[in-house]
């Protein structure tokens, strides 16, 4: 179905190749996972499929790609259209029309298909991906969760025999992504279509994989098994980590593989000192929100919420697609709408709220990162983004810079944020907003489109912030990072909150937000691995 013969990609602004003499063949009806660092290639891999690149991305390619018996050089991407399916990495980027009904035919008006083959599809694409209430919504007022779903149904309605995903659950609750795999895996199984998909959360996507693409950095690519390319490389999600501290061989996949493999790990950890437990703030609120109340026309958003936030602290804010956390996030930090209810921040100058400050001094208070970072960016390298959030924040100079450092090493800094991963973009964003040093940091999404290491990287800053005394609230649905990163969980549901609490307290009693460690090992008391690691290091010293 498609092959890759010797290819290389280059483009004119790097010094290597993105690719490098790549030679695969992915037969029809296999769900192929594609991953690597960010940054590493893998959107070239994916823009190759469809003739992206270079009919429209630009470099040089060399060697052949084909699709169907198709050739890429000779059939650029209008060519492809009935055959290749493409979502991209940013939903709202790829839209074409206003609403959401809209939107799902309009691939199909391109193709001629008829006026009932075209309402049969849209009604049956609807059905499977659980987005029928949206059908008359504008996509531009829909989460970013729910514009991912449209994306793919739009996608979905021509019938593509391969279907090419980047980062397609990046911006889902666990819920929906395994909605949305389970509808993809179908695809799989009951029509054969070939599904190659990019994805940093292998957790959610590996063990629906036939095969594993994994992209290291220099421009090759390993391709094998899942379980086997796995046991090699650093970039693996927490059952594989799970696995190599328990020293099962294989490693085990999924969730049910290794709760079967898990008894004896459950005996070794019984005597095991249980994780300490997050101790109860200390003092004053350093920013207290009350009856915060946000409506858009047909929907509250936000329902009169109430949110103190203490200082050193690191807060995940979670629930499903649409349940208002976006719409708190802006409320708090006075951008966005707010329709009644207050926001006092206490700080050097006393207390007060920030949407009654400048620009400005309101960065210094509270900061926030979007779940679009390219609105935050708006000149032409990465270079200037960072010298003028020095220069805005007056912050010594390399100060950004040394912050994107560490989330994304050696990114070039003559390069336009226009044409980076999604995953950079949201890089240069947070350092643009942390080089103010705000009090409140807050994060909608930050780790979409950031690979594992990346997000090491990413906890190490957080935690570093939240030593310094400041706050931070992380608004996401990576389960993973939350039980690895934050002290309190809050947890939303149609504009209100419906939990609050510890880490522990809430994750160990919610299966749908349950980590994967959390969920072989329970009724255990454990969310990580590293947790595990250093309670087996403890029975260990205690022996």
């Amino acid at each position: 179905m498609i092959d890759f013969s010797r290819v290389t990609v280059h483009y004119a602004e790097t010094s290597e190749p993105m690719l490098r003499d790549v030679n695969l063949h992915i037969p029809e009806g296999e769900l192929c996972l594609v991953a690597g660092r960010t940054g590493a290639g893998k959107s070239t891999l994916l823009r190759a499929i469809n003739g992206l690149v270079p009919h429209f991305t630009g470099g040089t390619l060399h060697g052949t790609v084909t699709v169907q018996g198709r050739d890429t050089r000779s059939h650029p991407p209008r060519d492809l259209a009935d055959v290749v399916g493409v979502v991209g990495q940013d939903p709202l980027a790829g839209f074409v029309t206003d609403t959401v009904e809209e939107e799902l035919a309009y691939g199909m008006e391109q193709l001629a298909l008829p006026a009932p083959v075209m309402r049969k599809r849209v009604e049956e694409t609807l059905d499977l991906l659980g987005i029928a209430e949206l059908r008359d919504r504008p996509l531009r007022t829909l989460s970013g969760g729910q514009q991912q779903r449209v994306a793919i149904g739009a996608v979905l309605t021509s019938h593509p025999q391969v279907l090419v995903l980047d980062e397609p659950t990046s911006a889902l609750d666990p819920t929906a992504a395994e909605d949305v795999l389970a509808a993809v895996t179908r695809l799989v199984h009951d029509l054969g279509v070939t599904v190659v998909v990019a994805e940093h959360r292998l957790e959610r996507v590996v063990h629906y994989a036939d095969r594993l693409l994994y992209l290291p950095g220099d421009g090759t690519v390993i391709d094998g098994e899942p379980a086997a390319v796995l046991a090699d490389i650093d970039l693996a999600p927490p059952l594989v980590e799970l696995g190599r501290a328990a020293g099962w061989t294989p490693l085990p996949l999924s969730v049910r593989d290794a709760r079967r493999r898990a008894s004896d790990l459950r005996q070794r950890l019984a005597d095991a000192p249980a994780p300490p437990a997050t101790p109860p703030p200390a003092g004053l609120p350093v920013l207290a929100a009350r009856n915060i109340v946000v409506r858009y026309p047909g929907t509250v958003a936000v329902a009169g919420v109430d949110l103190d936030l203490h200082p050193g602290r690191i807060v995940a804010l979670m629930g499903r697609n649409g349940s208002g956390k976006s719409s708190l996030l802006w409320a708090v930090q006075g951008s966005g709408p707010r329709h009644s209810g207050t926001v006092t921040v206490t700080g050097p100058d006393g207390a007060t709220d920030p949407k009654t400050l400048p620009a400005g001094r309101a960065r210094r208070q509270v900061g926030l990162v979007p779940q679009t970072p390219g609105d935050l960016l708006y000149l032409e390298t990465v270079d200037a983004e960072c010298a003028q959030a020095d220069r805005e924040s007056d912050a010594p100079a390399g100060t950004c810079r040394a912050l994107l450092d560490q989330l994304t090493p050696a990114l070039p800094g003559d390069q336009h944020p226009r044409d980076l991963s999604e995953g950079q973009r949201l890089a240069i964003a947070l350092a643009v907003q942390l080089t103010a040093a705000p009090q409140v940091v807050l994060l909608d999404e930050p780790t979409r489109g950031l690979d594992y290491l990346a997000k090491r990287q990413f906890t190490a800053i957080v935690r570093r912030l939240a030593t310094e005394g400041r706050t931070v609230v992380v608004a996401t649905h990576d389960v993973e990072l939350v039980a690895t990163l934050a002290d309190r969980v809050v947890v939303m549901a149609q504009g209100e909150i419906v939990a609050d609490g510890t880490t522990a307290e809430v994750m160990l009693a919610s299966p749908a937000f349950a980590p994967q460690v959390a969920k072989v090992l329970a009724p255990q008391p454990w969310l990580t691995v590293d947790q595990v690691t250093a309670a087996l290091a403890a029975t260990r010293t205690r022996g």
